[in-house]
């Protein structure tokens, strides 16, 4: 691990200057993936500005709907009772995120910011667009079996690894930011970038931008919904591909639904036409069959993950399915 400077500021404005002025500085908060990026050398920031002081860890209602502070701690989150009465989806899909000692540590903020689990981005002996941009992609002709069908580009292929995050974009939450241009929301669905020419940025954060919270609007998907996650082991494991579903039932009539994909693109993937097909519809695998098709429209697969063109859709169905049995 390079050597680098430390800094621990008490108010969000210290943070943001101490980031904005510095290309080189980079804010840490649990550190869960930042300091293992930094020990393999794939980030090598010279200064780190700790933001665990900033009063960032609220999880309160707020404007009809819940708000996470982005220093709120995953655990935290997930055992909160506001959040489990409310937003059920988003606490399934932290409980499938991580073992419990690193939940206790990783922050909401910190959990949309991490980095892709690509072994081509975490081998700095590889190409990778995102790690090295101009360098290639070695995922590209290489082992790809946990990489992307929705969303590459031939610059990158790589897939975003939050759970959280995936509930996130179908609870249509909203991201709260700070930085030296002032405040801004930022749909959660437009948080995260495709990878385009430029993979090496993941998200549409500015420089300096920190962070504050993230606001859930209230819903009636408090009763039917489901996170279902497929890995290759029960413990914890990052998803070949997991499904978000939650719906809002009329005895067996979907009178509302919310659906989205993790594991097959660089940001999660939301399913606002396969929403559309099961709206009024009976919730029947018949149905779920349907909206599952459409989901998968546009999907291509590479020499090894060609198994997630059925493995989606089939997650897809059983989450559905799950939901409407909850």
């Amino acid at each position: 691990m390079n050597q680098f400077q430390y800094a621990r500021p008490s108010k969000p404005q210290a943070a943001i200057r101490a980031v904005a002025k510095d290309a080189n500085a980079q804010f840490i908060a649990g550190g869960t993936n930042l300091v293992d990026l930094m020990k393999r050398g794939v980030m090598t920031p010279q200064k780190l500005v700790d933001i665990n002081r900033l009063p960032l860890n609220k999880i309160e209602r707020q404007n009809n709907g819940l708000r996470l502070g982005a220093l709120a701690l995953n655990s935290a989150v997930a055992d909160d009772k506001l959040v489990r009465e409310r937003q059920p989806l988003l606490v399934q899909a932290l409980n499938a995120g991580a073992s419990a000692q690193l939940r206790n540590m990783a922050t909401v903020g910190g959990n949309m910011l991490q980095r892709t689990r690509c072994p081509y981005f975490y081998d700095t002996t590889m190409p990778c667009n995102k790690r090295a941009p101009g360098t290639g992609c070695g995922a590209l002709e290489g082992i790809n079996r946990m990489h992307a069908i929705f969303g590459f580009s031939d610059k990158c292929i790589a897939v975003h690894p939050s759970d959280m995050s995936v509930a996130l974009v179908a609870l249509d939450a909203t991201v709260l930011v700070s930085g030296p241009q002032g405040d801004r929301r930022i749909p959660f669905a437009d948080f995260h970038r495709l990878p385009g020419d430029t993979p090496q940025k993941d998200t549409n954060l500015e420089r300096g931008e920190l962070i504050t919270a993230v606001d859930i609007p209230d819903a009636p998907f408090t009763r039917h919904v489901s996170y279902y996650k497929v890995r290759e082991r029960a413990s914890y494991a990052f998803a070949l591909v997991s499904a978000a579903a939650a719906l809002e039932l009329d005895g067996n009539t979907i009178k509302a639904a919310r659906l989205a994909l993790g594991g097959v693109a660089h940001k999660p993937w939301r399913l606002t036409a396969a929403e559309q097909v099961l709206v009024g519809k009976p919730a029947t695998e018949a149905t779920f069959r349907q909206a599952a098709e459409v989901a998968m429209q546009g999907a291509k697969a590479f020499k090894y993950n060609e198994y997630k063109l059925k493995l989606a859709p089939n997650t897809l169905v059983q989450a559905l399915k799950t939901a409407t049995a909850a």
